[in-house]
């Protein structure tokens, strides 16, 4: 009896241990135009002292070694391949969030974020004052 019991501790944990990381935004995502539908690039979400952060470790289209053209500030000369694009974003409750939290080097702007998973979907919303728009990003 003393071993069943501890069979169905264990796939409890088990279970809701996987259905916890299911929903986790770390890994490795395909990003998506909005406007275009046309995937763009592969963007790796990583956490690290409690906050999370993207780097772009792989262009879809274009030359893979572009430097950033239009980038100023600390930006100015980068390669956009190994740019990091989401800095410091902070859980609240399902999502993650930061000020200035998402950066785009097409538009060399810096958005307020907020990034939270739907199965295997990233939803990715960037603001500015009021205004937003909400890219869908795939697992890749």
């Amino acid at each position: 009896m003393k071993q069943i019991t501890r069979i169905l501790a264990l796939a409890f944990v088990f279970i809701i241990s996987a259905s916890a990381f299911s929903q986790s935004v770390i890994g490795q995502w395909k990003t998506i135009d909005d406007e275009t539908g046309e995937a763009k690039s592969i963007v790796n979400i990583y956490e690290e002292d409690g906050k999370v952060y993207g780097q772009i470790i792989q262009l879809m289209k274009g030359d893979p070694e572009r430097i950033c053209t239009k980038c100023t500030g600390k930006k100015a000369g980068q390669k956009v391949k190994g740019m990091i694009i989401i800095d410091g974003l902070k859980k609240d409750g399902k999502y993650w969030e930061g000020d200035k939290g998402i950066f785009d080097p097409e538009k060399d702007t810096y958005y307020d974020v907020k990034i939270w998973r739907e199965g295997d979907k990233l939803r990715v919303r960037g603001y500015i004052g009021f205004l937003y728009r909400t890219q869908t990003w795939l697992k890749a």
